[in-house]
């Protein structure tokens, strides 16, 4: 008998306002990494890739399962490669990562002269490929979804991927949409481990039907704005001077500050800073770049949760 969708019964979730998918030519998978693993394999044979020290450390992952060599380099503070392009051999790969959604410039530039690119826009939502360079994306970086990912790559895989299925990932939304972000936060980390190791799938109709509902025009201007308010206050105080360039939509604000205490002072006032990355403390040295972005950048929330005023009770806390 044919599967016909049922017509009637109890309600489901409404995700009926519809707008078009933002990455709508991309392949839609599940995750990020799993994102990086068919990149990897539709290219076909990789004898080494080279990633920065700077990165999370899930992208070993598929490094690992597929048993292709890896190589670090640093950057330097605009978040640039410091390495040395004509090491490159025709089958190595060089990732490189969208920092927070700032460097999209500067990728435009890379992909004009570096053929074995690959760009990790897990943090750079909103750009897309300049030159058909393979490009991967993780979605819950930026919005309300329990997983999610797009790739972009000219070799397509003949392979049957199994659809995805989300529902048992989307705990930690309700719970923080119902109660509060605190008693969420243990299912957010729990689904966060659910994703290791899980193989490649197509993005689940959950999901999909999520990030169909979004205004992604509204998005990407709330986010400039909360930028743009807290960088002309903060500029001048921030170690970091990293240009928001037209067209590019940030996913955090980096902030180093001189003060050691302001950590600490956002989260007893309930504004929760992520880190990037903790596994770099472990690669890399306490004098090194890498370790001071993890150790004592704090990325302030500027999404589009979040307006002016959200933002200048931030300040508060920051501009004595």
């Amino acid at each position: 008998m044919e599967n016909f969708k049922a017509i009637g019964g109890y309600f489901e979730l409404e995700t009926n306002v519809k707008t078009n998918e933002y990455h709508s030519s991309a392949l839609a998978l599940n995750t990020g990494r799993n994102a990086l693993e068919y990149i990897l394999i539709a290219r076909g044979r990789t004898t080494k890739i080279y990633l920065p020290y700077f990165t999370c450390e899930v992208l070993l992952e598929p490094l690992n399962k597929l048993k292709i060599p890896f190589e670090f380099y640093h950057i330097n503070e605009q978040l640039e490669p410091l390495f040395d392009f004509s090491i490159l051999e025709e089958q190595d790969a060089f990732l490189y990562t969208n920092y927070f959604g700032l460097k999209a410039n500067y990728i435009k530039k890379l992909s004009l002269n570096c053929k074995q690119l690959i760009v990790d826009n897990a943090q750079g939502f909103y750009s897309k490929p300049y030159n058909s360079e393979p490009t991967f994306y993780s979605v819950r970086k930026f919005f309300g979804v329990p997983d999610g990912a797009y790739v972009y790559c000219n070799e397509f895989l003949e392979q049957y991927f199994e659809k995805d299925i989300s529902y048992d990932r989307m705990s930690h939304l309700l719970i923080r949409k119902d109660i509060s972000a605190e008693a969420g936060y243990p299912f957010f980390v729990k689904n966060d481990d659910l994703f290791e190791n899980k193989p490649i799938k197509i993005m689940s109709s959950l999901t999909k039907a999520i990030l169909r509902t979004i205004d992604y025009k509204s998005v990407s201007k709330i986010r400039i704005e909360n930028y743009n308010f807290l960088e002309t206050t903060l500029k001048k105080s921030n170690q970091l001077s990293l240009e928001l360039h037209e067209n590019s939509v940030p996913m955090v604000y980096p902030y180093w500050p001189d003060d050691k205490t302001l950590r600490k002072r956002l989260l007893e006032n309930k504004i929760y800073t992520a880190s990037y990355w903790p596994n770099v403390k472990e690669w890399c040295n306490e004098d090194s770049l890498e370790y001071k972005l993890t150790d004592q950048v704090i990325y302030l929330p500027i999404d589009q949760r979040y307006g002016i005023e959200d933002m200048k009770k931030i300040l508060k806390l920051i501009v004595k």
